[in-house]
């Protein structure tokens, strides 16, 4: 892996939690970010939309290191990541990061051999190493948070879509993140089953958790979000209030894009 970290303390008169400085990630000759600056603040809602590859979901996982940016800064808490090349990466500070920030994609990724506390649990197991009776506890109680309690002992495959969402959701909860990053989750869903995940994440939203979330979905954006950035072919082109984005953009590009999904 590339990169350096510090770890530091925050700076006590700002209520950010989370800033990305000129990251930029490139595939061989293809660059996929071209320098995106954003920052976002403890308790915000932030909404990431845009076009197929414009790079929203390839932030995200630059974001948890799932990908290594290829350079730029990520500040999180008490860390701050340089990324150039030949630079290195400790493995034990990427744990410690990816255990703060929480991540729910499109595809549920739940084992289908493993009953729905079994998939919340083994997180907490492995991630955490949580004694395997306080994890069932623990499993137990995050999926009640996301009313799924009386389905603990189903296997993914007896469950809707929908509830299959709601228990990476929980697994997401149960290990107690500072942050967490929904990318697409409903997209894969049919649409009678959106609603019940998108109340999901409204409530969470509610309790004031940290989220930024890539979505299609403009009702969900303007009820929820604090702030609407809008990405196009690696670069952020307009951001600002959900109403002010959503209803009256600025930018030509952004206009085009609402057209094409709200017609």
């Amino acid at each position: 892996m590339l990169g350096t970290e510090t770890p530091g303390p925050a700076d006590p008169s700002s209520s950010e939690i989370l800033r990305a400085t000129d990251l930029h990630k490139s595939y061989g000759h293809v660059e996929v970010l071209k320098g995106i600056t954003l920052a976002v603040r403890q308790g915000e809602v932030l909404v990431l939309i845009g076009r197929s590859g414009s790079g929203k979901s390839t932030f995200l996982r630059c974001v948890n290191l799932l990908e290594v940016p290829s350079r730029g800064r990520l500040e999180f808490e008490d860390w701050c990541f340089d990324f150039a090349p030949h630079k290195h990466l400790r493995g034990s500070v990427v744990r410690q990061l990816r255990r703060r920030i929480g991540m729910v994609f499109q595809q549920f990724n739940l084992w289908p051999h493993l009953t729905a506390e079994r998939n919340v649990a083994l997180a907490l197991e492995d991630v955490l190493r949580v004694p395997r009776v306080e994890a069932r506890e623990r499993a137990h109680d995050a999926l009640h948070k996301v009313g799924l309690q009386e389905k603990a002992q189903s296997l993914p495959g007896q469950l809707s879509g929908g509830q299959q969402q709601r228990v990476a959701i929980a697994r997401a909860l149960a290990l107690e993140p500072k942050l967490i990053m929904f990318d697409e989750v409903t997209s894969a869903l049919d649409p009678e089953l959106v609603q019940g995940v998108l109340e999901e994440m409204r409530r969470l939203a509610e309790g004031g958790m940290t989220m930024i979330v890539v979505t299609h979905e403009m009702g969900f954006a303007q009820e929820v979000g604090d702030r609407v950035v809008f990405m196009d072919q690696g670069v952020v082109v307009e951001e600002g209030p959900p109403r002010e984005v959503i209803t009256s953009p600025s930018h030509p590009e952004t206009r085009a894009f609402l057209r094409s999904i709200l017609r």
